[in-house]
């Protein structure tokens, strides 16, 4: 199961890294959410994906038993899911932002939609 799941990451990586190299800002933003995805698989089969008991401590012990399951990477993918949430929820408001003042997702198209003052200045200083 863990041979299929980096598979599954890999490939996941992969289309992510080939839809941001695209010049479309929301194909920039679908790979950026399959790369957090990606690491969120990642972080959990780095916990193993084995059944295991709860990490609880039974009265009169001072350890769980073994084997537990450990909660910190299922902790860190929660957190990674809902800061990843509010990431895209942005992304998506400021690609609607820019499509309605450039008309346009081409980021090559909105670069050259920058004022001729501060393209001069660039010149200038390199």
């Amino acid at each position: 199961m863990e041979t299929a799941l980096a598979i599954l990451v890999g490939i996941l990586v992969a289309t992510g890294v080939y839809l941001m190299l695209a010049r479309n800002l929301l194909r920039y933003l679908f790979g950026l959410v399959l790369l957090s995805n990606a690491a969120n698989l990642a972080i959990l089969a780095a916990g193993r994906l084995t059944r295991a008991t709860p990490p609880l401590v039974p009265p009169g012990m001072m350890e769980p038993p073994l084997p537990v399951a450990n909660p910190l990477p299922q902790a860190l993918i929660l957190t990674a899911i809902v800061i990843g949430f509010g990431l895209l929820a942005f992304a998506l408001a400021l690609l609607t932002r820019s499509y309605q003042q450039f008309q346009t997702l081409d980021s090559d198209q909105i670069r050259e939609a920058e004022p001729v003052k501060e393209k001069k200045m660039e010149e200038a200083q390199g």
